[in-house]
């Protein structure tokens, strides 16, 4: 299914996008939010539920104290307020992985508030403003059979597994995010994945947007260049990677380019993103606030957090990630390009883990934004999924150290790595892949060198001992490449007496 768009640069030439962005954080707490069930990922269906999450008569929820403590500390990362008394309402819709019909939420009196975060996108900052960051439960999940989409329409039935009802969230949404036409998908990116550090570094989440602990609704909209009356804006439900975040955003503002320049009318809606053909398709048309008849939960007293406790909370709170990074690139000594290219490629945490084992940040920097980056793109994956570890990096780049390998050699080795086969002992092996520094060997590979190439010994001889490069490369390619390259010019040096 295809859809009509505009160009993006003829888009943005008529339109100023507006964006709204909601981000789902499953906590990473034992149990969840308002009963005693694990939390688990990738249980048996059905496993972890119980009479609570199942809403079933008669049961009473109870709060999870650490759930509470997560969303304080997420709220005091983004500058929020904490609220002296809030609590929890009903928003009530009809939805099969919705058990109870109703999803536990907070609708006017949410635990922060009124808070603001900032990122960094071509050395330019943009300041973006927390509208509400509130604590709900999630919802089960469906999944749809006998379709060739996945999705329920064409399907023969479905399955619903609850054991993800009930599991902590924390919806953290902004407020209109107005920026430069052509930075928006690329702030909405940048948002999310600050999110994400932030997130991480905190320690209230596993933030996998694979698994789908984090996730993000983006709402975008078009005005007409110049004027101040914001459009109808649409939701792309639940993308969940960075790249699809900036993708998603980028096809709709084409999308509903092209729908207002001929004359036509952006529908309210939330909108399903498909990560294969890069387009988003019609959900179902977004209900307003009222139309969910929020209602206080009466079976939950309300949250009063201590300002005693808040101000312990806000004590234990860790270094903000852009604070880190700061320091983080003074001790590694890269310039703000080079930074900038390390957290826009997401390899900043795997270059501190590959560095507190013992890499040079140089080296780590090398080889994630090198031979892994061209990898992950090459896949349309991000660096963590590609299945290279730090530890791998480490290992590779020790081999490299000792003078077991060479750059060209470990690159090798990592694309025996990604393509599984086998550990990096065995690639080496399996593929020849050990540096020759045998002497007798590297000499005898020298004299060949010299002796078919008499014009450049000739000018190395008539004082232009530079040109004894051509020789060191002719004794590499001699070599295939597996030649020590220092050790091959301390020999060739001594036999020219240079």
């Amino acid at each position: 299914m295809t859809a009509d768009v505009l160009e993006i640069d003829d888009a943005l030439a008529q339109y100023d996008p507006v964006m709204g962005l909601e981000v789902h954080v499953e906590l990473n707490t034992k149990s969840k939010m308002f009963c005693g069930c694990p939390t688990e990922f990738g249980a048996p269906p059905n496993t972890q539920t119980c009479p609570v999450c199942l809403g079933l008569p008669g049961a009473l929820p109870v709060v999870n104290r650490r759930g509470v403590e997560s969303a304080i500390k997420i709220g005091l990362a983004l500058n929020c307020e904490i609220a002296e008394w809030c609590r929890f309402a009903r928003k009530n819709y009809f939805y099969p992985d919705m058990p109870k019909n109703f999803q536990t939420s907070q609708y006017d009196e949410p635990i922060a508030y009124n808070g603001w975060t900032e990122v960094v996108v071509d050395s330019e900052t943009y300041r973006i403003e927390i509208e509400r960051a509130h604590m709900e439960e999630d919802t089960g999940k469906s999944t749809h059979v006998g379709g060739a989409t996945g999705r329920i329409h064409g399907a023969s039935h479905s399955l619903v597994d609850y054991n993800r009802a009930g599991i902590p969230l924390i919806e953290i949404v902004t407020k209109t995010i107005e920026v430069p036409p052509a930075k928006a998908a690329a702030v909405a990116r940048a948002y999310v994945s600050m999110l994400r550090d932030l997130l991480f570094a905190l320690g209230v989440s596993d933030v996998r947007m694979d698994q789908g602990s984090l996730r993000c609704d983006a709402n975008v909209s078009l005005k007409p260049r110049g004027s101040s009356m914001l459009g109808t804006r649409t939701e792309t439900k639940n993308v969940n990677s960075f790249r699809s975040v900036e993708r998603a955003v980028t096809y709709e503002i084409t999308r509903q380019a092209a729908v207002l320049s001929s004359g036509g009318k952006v529908v309210q809606e939330t909108r399903h993103w498909h990560e294969d053909t890069g387009i988003t398709t019609s959900g179902r048309e977004k209900s307003d606030a009222e139309d969910y008849r929020y209602f206080p939960e009466p079976d939950l007293v309300p949250v009063a957090p201590s300002r005693e406790w808040v101000e312990e909370i806000r004590a234990s709170l860790p270094e903000a990630p852009s604070l880190r990074r700061v320091r983080l690139q003074e001790e590694w000594g890269f310039t703000d390009l080079e930074m900038r290219d390390v957290v826009n490629g997401n390899a900043l945490e795997l270059i501190v883990t590959t560095v507190d084992l013992g890499v040079s940040p140089a080296a780590a920097k090398k080889w994630w934004l090198g031979e892994l980056a061209r990898a992950a793109n090459e896949s349309g994956k991000d660096l963590a999924e590609l299945g290279i570890s730090p530890t791998d990096v480490s290992n590779v780049q020790a081999r490299v150290d000792k003078g077991e390998l060479n750059d060209k050699l470990a690159r090798q080795v990592f694309d025996g790595l990604l393509k599984g086969e086998g550990t990096i002992d065995e690639i080496i092996a399996a593929r020849g892949l050990a540096l020759v520094s045998d002497d007798s060997a590297l000499i005898e590979a020298i004299d060949r060198a010299i002796a078919a190439n008499p014009d450049v010994v000739e000018k190395v001889n008539s004082g232009k001992p530079a040109a004894a490069g051509a020789l060191i490369g002719a004794v590499m390619k001699d070599m295939r490449g597996q030649a020590d390259a220092a050790k091959v010019r301390e020999l060739l040096n001594a036999k020219l007496g240079i």
